[in-house]
């Protein structure tokens, strides 16, 4: 058994108070939650950001009415590469990826560059941020909070509580996949 192996370390480790694992746990959860809840509305139009006939398996795109009507900027051109149909599926993966490893405690280490990345393309999309009348903040919008939270899942092992973590470890090892 390696090193790395045998020293391990765990969640409880690396953040000591019951609360705070808990607090961390719960923002894992939800974050997962929310990125799971935006993957089955466009998936299936559940009616909320994505009405019934805007659904992905009803032939819709998820990705192409945004890019071509939203996205704005210097950077509108790269971000407009991506409508089309392997664009639609790398978004849809990334959300059903990024949510149920967030949601199972898993693959946390992978989650933490995958999130953050698909959070920058997104607020790169709306570039500039400081639409008036549309943004509250000149540069910060929430797709900056989400990326914090999801490294700060990682970097404390938040899916060792109440979570898969422990056992997904027990798999993998301390690679990273973890």
């Amino acid at each position: 058994m390696s090193a790395s192996r045998k020293s391990a370390v765990r969640g409880d480790q690396i953040v000591t108070r019951p609360g705070a694992r808990r607090a961390l746990a719960i923002g894992r959860i939800v974050t997962g939650f929310y990125f799971l809840w935006a993957f089955l509305d466009k998936l299936l139009g559940l009616g909320f950001a994505t009405p019934p006939e805007g659904a992905w398996i009803k032939g819709a795109s998820p990705t192409q009415g945004y890019i071509e009507h939203a996205v704005q900027g210097p950077f509108a051109g790269f971000i407009k590469a991506f409508a089309n149909p392997l664009g639609d599926v790398l978004f849809m993966a990334g959300l059903a990826g990024i949510g149920t490893a967030l949601l199972l405690g898993i693959g946390l280490r992978v989650t933490s560059l995958a999130g953050p990345a698909l959070m920058f393309f997104m607020w790169l999309s709306a570039f500039p941020p400081a639409a008036k009348g549309v943004a509250t903040n000149p540069i910060i919008d929430s797709h900056w909070l989400y990326a914090l939270l999801i490294i700060a899942v990682c970097v404390t092992r938040a899916g060792d509580t109440w979570g898969l973590g422990k056992w997904w470890a027990s798999k993998v090892g301390d690679s990273w996949l973890r």
